[in-house]
């Protein structure tokens, strides 16, 4: 969620997607997420959505965590 939150700064701020990923790169390296998702979600954020959580999802919850499932999707 920290990526995300990254990404609605640098929207609010009037970056483009192209500056915000760049700048993803240049602070995340091979973590950051890929250049479609923060093109993603400028367009969530144009579209008027505010919130950065993921929509709630139906299914049984995760029951354990590790390093291999911890992240939540690709577009952190």
């Amino acid at each position: 969620m920290e990526r995300r939150v990254n990404i609605k700064f640098c929207f609010k701020l009037g970056r483009t997607a192209t500056e915000t990923h760049e700048m993803l790169v240049k602070v995340y390296g091979v973590d950051a997420v890929n250049k479609k998702c923060v093109f993603e979600w400028f367009k969530l954020f144009r579209d008027g959505k505010e919130d950065v959580k993921d929509e709630p999802r139906s299914g049984r919850p995760p029951t354990s965590t590790t390093p291999d499932n911890s992240v939540t999707d690709a577009c952190g």
